[in-house]
């Protein structure tokens, strides 16, 4: 049974999956989804959890650095909620204060093109999101 990391944006959903024991975890790839126009890429992230055969997911929760829930943060309590009763699968929001931030760092200090790094930071910062709660668990 796997578990599927996600950093949800307005624009892109960074995916990641970890391995079948739970110790880590892969970069799968990025979804184009539109929140405007409420359309949440879930014909693919249902294509994803079956292929998978995931059995929980990890939502990224843009918490404010205070601590107090901002906008994103509420987008994703929305998103989350959404998911749960589209796949009848837990659904955890997990802290990803710093995340992205430390993704770019990472991906800068790797030499990675600024054009590169737009195309891998949401997965990057998926993996980032689900290794963390892996951690935790252990």
């Amino acid at each position: 049974m796997r578990i599927m990391g996600l950093d949800v944006g307005s624009k892109t959903i960074g995916v990641a999956i970890s391995d079948a024991l739970g110790w880590t975890a892969q970069g799968i790839e990025t979804v184009k989804i539109n929140e405007a126009v409420e359309d949440f890429g879930f014909g693919r992230l249902g294509e994803l959890i079956k292929q998978y055969e995931v059995s929980q997911i990890v939502v990224g929760y843009p918490k404010n650095m205070n601590n107090s829930i901002g906008p994103r943060a509420e987008a994703s309590e929305k998103f989350a909620a959404l998911l749960e009763e589209a796949y009848a699968i837990p659904v955890v929001l997990w802290d990803e204060r710093l995340t992205t931030m430390a993704a770019e760092k990472m991906l800068i200090s790797a030499d990675v093109s600024r054009k590169n790094r737009k195309k891998v930071i949401d997965k990057m910062a998926a993996v980032m999101i689900l290794q963390g709660y892996l951690d935790f668990k252990k």
